[in-house]
């Protein structure tokens, strides 16, 4: 538990007076559902049609806890095979110098991101939008447990992932329905949630998505 609590000290989160990024400029939709809802599907289409940026919070930490020269790689590790949250400031960070990349080789010095998995806590949320950019609104994937499970065991067989089996599926939606779902309604309350059924076929998931987002931020986002 020491070597964990000294690896988060070491992550400094200086107190910023205003964001990173200008939501005038910078449109940033977080993307939240449970493991197996379908939202790395539902991204990848989004970026086709619309060029979007697609920041996978789980891809982040998974090539972070890869890279050979990282600080913060076992520590990464040991959190994602015992199903539970990296600390945010990794997290938010990662997400930051991604965001970072991609406004820098845009001439106007714009960008429109999908941040899949995140926030997946209500202390995530509040540190991103105070510190990196204010988000338009949750895209929600909802989608029944047995539902979920069933695509995951399936996804195992050929995923490669360590944490796609029936123990870690398990704790992965006991965290999601305990920490992430506070997020969700904190943001519905405030009427920054596009819900979408995800249980019908990919084709009808993303036909209900792009209706909607258009419907919020008009035709031309």
């Amino acid at each position: 538990m020491a070597a964990k609590a000294a690896a988060e000290k070491q992550i400094p989160a200086p107190k910023k007076d205003t964001p990173t990024f200008s939501p005038s400029k910078v449109t940033v939709l977080f993307v939240l559902g449970g493991p197996g809802a379908g939202k790395g599907t539902q991204c990848a289409n989004l970026v086709r049609d619309y060029n979007f940026t697609h920041l996978s919070a789980g891809d982040l930490l998974r090539a972070e806890q890869d890279r050979p020269d990282s600080e913060f790689g076992n520590l990464i590790k040991e959190y994602i095979k015992d199903g539970k949250i990296v600390p945010m400031e990794v997290t938010v960070q990662l997400l930051e110098n991604a965001m970072m990349d991609a406004v820098k080789k845009d001439k106007d010095g714009k960008g429109k991101f999908l941040i899949d998995g995140f926030p997946r806590k209500m202390d995530q949320a509040l540190k991103f939008e105070e510190s990196v950019c204010p988000s338009k609104f949750v895209l929600f994937f909802d989608c029944p447990e047995e539902v979920m499970q069933k695509r995951l065991l399936e996804r195992g067989k050929t995923s490669g992932r360590a944490d796609d089996n029936e123990e870690s599926i398990k704790k992965r939606f006991k965290v999601f329905e305990e920490t992430s779902m506070p997020v969700v309604d904190y943001f519905d309350k405030q009427g920054r949630v596009v819900k979408i059924v995800a249980t019908k076929s990919p084709a009808e998931v993303y036909k209900e998505t792009r209706g909607k987002l258009e419907e919020r931020l008009g035709k031309n986002f």
